[in-house]
């Protein structure tokens, strides 16, 4: 319903935030590493945002950028995932590694998360992973990447690469494009992801 919310910070927690836009205070819940960067209480913000409207509760989270934003909802797609869950996993970990674990299958990464087992972890793993190789496949990206990266020579960590931006969101073309753009030899795959995020898009 909303894409994004700013307006004046009213106030900070550990939890939530309240915006306030035109006269109305919005409650948004947030991680620590969003409230980490949204700047203090009376400065103008900006919070991408997601509404969770069930039965007996609508709630707003926020986020301080587009990629926290897209993890969040890969996460709660999963089976098992509620906003809250979801919402502690990216207070865990910032995108660029969340992204890794999924494409590298590092489900003890996201098992770090409070209330995240290593059955949970799994499953965020499993479901993810193959939303994006399907993907991979329904799109033929590996024929792609190989006509788009022809000088790379770590084939295997730009493919890795680009799989890790599609768990954010971004489609095989753009993943591929932001790739070839930011890929140095030598580079690691982490390396070259969070090059990506950052220069890329």
């Amino acid at each position: 319903m909303f894409e994004y919310i700013k307006g004046v910070l009213q106030y900070k927690s550990a939890a939530y935030c309240v915006i306030d836009v035109g006269g109305v205070g919005f409650k948004v819940y947030v991680s620590l590493n969003t409230m980490s960067r949204i700047g203090n209480v009376g400065e103008t913000v900006t919070l991408y945002t997601y509404m969770s409207v069930r039965e007996d509760d609508i709630s707003l989270f926020g986020f301080a950028s587009r990629e926290e934003l897209s993890m969040y909802l890969m996460v709660i797609s999963v089976s098992g995932v509620g906003p809250k869950v979801g919402i502690a996993i990216v207070a865990t970990l910032d995108p660029s590694s969340f992204s890794l674990a999924v494409a590298t299958g590092d489900y003890k990464k996201i098992s770090q998360t409070k209330g995240v087992g290593p059955k949970l972890a799994q499953r965020i793993v499993l479901e993810l992973k193959d939303k994006v190789a399907k993907e991979l496949n329904s799109q033929n990206v590996e024929e792609q990447a190989a006509n788009d990266l022809q000088t790379v020579s770590g084939m295997s960590a730009s493919h890795e690469a680009i799989s890790a931006l599609m768990v954010l969101g971004y489609s095989s073309a753009e993943a591929s494009k932001a790739v070839n753009k930011v890929y140095k030899e030598g580079m690691t795959l982490e390396e070259i992801v969070k090059s990506a995020l950052k220069h890329a898009f």
